[in-house]
Order: structure tokens, then sequence, then C-alpha cells
């Protein structure tokens, strides 16, 4: 394995705007993401499995809800901390960022945002430590982009509620302990639930033969007359928005998230382009080389500049949802062209194991479609300035 020698751009010194609390908890990532993820990953990616050992360093680095208070578990950081935390461990692999992602926001988020007090207590801190994994239940085999056409229901059943149904695209589904699931009551109200692993009637069978975040857990979540206990309900949100404000929590990380993706493959690209002689010199002395190279440079400082100024809205509570949109559609956009392109430098070398670059390329075909779709969210930009929705 090739050691991990990267080196991240910040070409309009935007470390000058982080406190001294976020390069600490920015370097404690990229360390851990150098010494245990760069040296596994691509093994994992090349043989469509999650690293499992992951899971308790994701933990002791408090990438499990990084902003959820210390009472219950979290790290009590704030929103760039958090948002630093999703880059380097994405400039490692999407997948690994995904299950972080489902975590702190689709899972603990909604638990301590809509939860009750005691829901708080049973699950934040073993979730926060990695004792528990979970994951979330919202799209469905035929409602993606309409999630409010869903059919998964609910009834009540003396001093429980029968779920019955199936989500599909489920990260961590495979492994999680428990599944923060959003159906339909008998009034064809969306409310969230917790399903817990064991209860009788829900099975979590995994989906293979991906091409991409292959080194993530994906599956599906079963409902057969899933019995669950009243008490499981989240009370404190009802209706699209409960779900779709946990997507927002997840959308903020996945902006900062793809940043990574794009800084390392232009540092490998870089470093190549450096390293490679044709025609007598390094190819990172042609212009059509150099082109590439400024292009992704620009592109990576506006992106951090977008990202950075939508964690202050976020801290500020000014963060919309299509704030938080334009910055999915763009950063993600934009990771994955420097992908390509960095590709294009490599040669023939962009397409081996041997550099991440290709795996970043596959991983963020994902990460484009996932959590919105990148028409979708253009659509959301669209109708915030013209008030009129085009998706309805």
């Amino acid at each position: 394995m090739k050691p991990d020698l990267f080196e991240a751009p910040d070409y309009y010194q935007l470390d000058d705007l982080l406190t001294e609390e976020h390069k600490l908890v920015r370097s404690a990532t990229r360390e851990w993401v150098k010494r245990d993820i760069s040296p596994i990953i691509e093994e994992y990616a090349q043989k469509a499995e999650f690293p499992k050992e992951a899971i308790k360093g994701l933990a002791e680095i408090g990438a499990f809800g990084p902003y959820i208070p210390a009472a219950y578990g979290g790290a009590g950081l704030d929103q760039i901390s958090y948002g630093l935390i999703m880059q380097e461990i994405e400039r490692g692999d999407s997948g690994i960022r995904s299950t972080a992602s489902v975590q702190s926001s689709l899972v603990m988020y909604p638990i301590f945002t809509y939860g009750t007090e005691e829901q708080r207590k049973k699950f934040l801190p073993k979730l926060a430590s990695g004792e528990f994994m979970g994951c979330f239940g919202l799209t469905e085999p035929d409602h993606g982009s309409n999630p409010s056409g869903m059919v998964t229901n609910f009834k009540e059943q003396g001093d429980h509620y029968l779920l019955n149904g199936a989500k599909l695209w489920i990260s961590n589904s495979p492994f999680a302990d428990v599944a923060v699931v959003w159906a339909k009551n008998e009034e064809g109200r969306i409310h969230g639930l917790i399903v817990e692993r064991g209860m009788e009637g829900f099975s979590t069978p995994e989906t293979h033969n991906k091409w991409s975040l292959r080194a993530s857990a994906t599956g599906e979540l079963i409902f057969d007359n899933v019995k669950v206990p009243k008490e499981n309900l989240l009370p404190g949100k009802n209706g699209l928005g409960a779900p779709l404000g946990c997507l927002d929590s997840a959308r903020y990380g996945i902006a900062w998230g793809a940043i990574g993706a794009a800084m390392d493959c232009y540092d490998t690209a870089l470093r190549y382009a450096k390293e490679r002689i044709q025609f007598g010199k390094p190819i990172a002395g042609f212009q059509l080389q150099q082109k590439k190279l400024a292009e992704m440079i620009t592109e990576i400082t506006k992106a951090q500049l977008l990202a950075f100024r939508l964690g202050q809205l976020k801290m500020e509570g000014k963060a919309t949802t299509a704030h938080i949109s334009m910055a999915k559609r763009n950063n993600v956009e934009m990771a994955i062209k420097i992908a390509r392109e960095a590709r294009q430098i490599l040669g023939g070398m962009g397409i081996t194991g041997e550099y991440s670059i290709m795996r970043h390329m596959m991983n963020l075909e994902s990460v484009i479609t996932y959590e919105g779709t990148h028409d979708i969210h253009l659509l959301i930009t669209g109708a915030d300035i013209t008030g009129i929705p085009a998706f309805k």
C-alpha cells in the first residue's frame, strides 16, 4: 500500500477563518483517515465489503453525532466542526462518510430533535459510542424523489403499532441495530418510528452488485407485521417536514464531504503531474494539464467558501433547505468533474486501485443521486427563486 501523502489545498487561506478547535478536530480526523482508512480502503472497495473495524475509530474521533450535546454522548461541537469531520472522512472514502452521516444526521438527529427524553437517554449514548449502529428508512422501491407517496404504514393495535412495508437503498441497514423509519398512520400522516433489531418480522437484506459505494453496506428494510411499541414513536414532529429536516442536516454534511473527495483527486493529480515525465519534462509543465489543475483548485476554493458560509448560516439559524440544496448540488457536481479530470491526468494509471481517483469517481455517482437527486436540488433552487414549484 502506498503511503498516504495527502496535503489539503487552501488557496484562499481559509484556515484563517477557523478556530483552534476546528483545526484540532480536522487534524484528529485527518490523522485517523491516514492511519486507519487509507491503508485498507482499496482492498475493501475491491471486495465490496464495509470495514466494520472503522466503527470504533469513527466513534473515537467523535464522528457519530458531533453536534449532539455531551449529556447524550455527543461531542457538543459546532456545525463547522461537523462539516470538517465529514470533509476529512470523505477524503478517505464516500462510503465511510455515508456511514457517519447516516448515524449522525439521519438517526441521532431525529431522536434528539423529535424524540422523548427517554428515547434520547436510551439510544443516543449507545449510538455515539458505536455500540448501536443505525439507519434511516425513507426511500421505497417506488418512491424516491416523491417520498410523500410512500406506502409503508402502521396501525394501532392496543399497546403497540403494526408496521408493514419496505424501504430500499438504505445505508447501514445490513448491520443496523436501530432504524428510524418513516411511515403513514391510518389517517395518512407521516410519522417516525424507532424499529429495533430483533423485532419479529423485521429483516434487512443486503444489496449486492454495486459499482459505487462498494465499501459501504447498503440494503433494504422489510416490515412484515412488525410490532413496534408505542413508546418508539417519535412524537416531536410529524408530516413530510420531519424526515426532510433530517435530510437537511445530512445534505449539509455531504456539501462538506464532497470537497474532501475533490481535494484527494486534485492532490493525487497534482503530485502525479509533477512526477510523470513525458517529452522530456513533467506533464505539469504542459498547458493543458495546467488548465485542468488550475480549474480544479478554483472550483475547490469556491466550494470551500460556499460550505463555510453555509456553516455560518446554519449556526445562526438562517440556513434554509434551499441554501443547503444549492451547496449539496454544486459541491458534488464539482467533485465528480474534478475526479474525471484527475483521472485524465493520470492516464491509464487513473483506473487502477493503486490510486484513489476511480474509486472516488464511482462513489460520487451515488452521492450525486442520493438524498435528493442532482435535478431535484436544481428545482428546489428554482422553486425558491421563482416561488413556483416545478415538481408538484
